[in-house]
């Protein structure tokens, strides 16, 4: 089973919706099953039975994922006691090229939303950065070319 790396605000996210699929979900997705069969002697022929039905198998394998990811999680954090870019933190960026500023947060490939700033740390920047001190320059690999980043400031997200 392959280690996943979470941040305990993303474990907590995930435990949640864990916890409401099982509940919630599925109480609702009965509820649904029971209306069809009571409104119709055929389930066979019933469409809101049969769309139910695959609500349910959608809801359960989302459920077996989940328990799947939470069974391999391993919570990870900023490291207070070293000044290296580790998951968990927040990173203040330079880029040398260009002289954009730039902030992104170093999280599992399963919390990753790059479009608010939380970049898996197995991405290509976030390879780039694990290790890296402020004022490291990090080299990244990417279509258009190298970009080299400037470590700005690490910080606990």
């Amino acid at each position: 089973m392959n280690e996943r790396l979470f941040t305990a605000e993303g474990l907590a996210r995930l435990t949640e919706e864990l916890d409401r699929l099982r509940t919630t979900g599925r109480r609702e997705v009965a509820e649904r099953l029971r209306h069809a069969v009571a409104a119709e002697a055929d389930p066979s022929t019933n469409a809101d039975y049969n769309e139910a039905r695959e609500e349910q198998a959608r809801l359960e394998a989302r459920i077996v994922r989940l328990e799947d990811r939470l069974a391999a999680a391993r919570v990870v954090g900023p490291d207070h006691a070293n000044d290296t870019v580790d998951v968990g933190e927040r990173v203040r960026l330079r880029d040398l090229d260009t002289g954009s500023r730039l902030t992104y947060e170093l999280v599992g490939s399963f919390e990753a939303d790059p479009a608010s700033g939380r970049i898996s740390a197995e991405s290509p920047v976030g390879r780039a950065l694990i290790g890296r001190r402020r004022g490291e320059v990090a080299l990244v690999q990417a279509p258009k070319g190298e970009v080299r980043l400037r470590v700005v400031s690490i910080e606990g997200a």
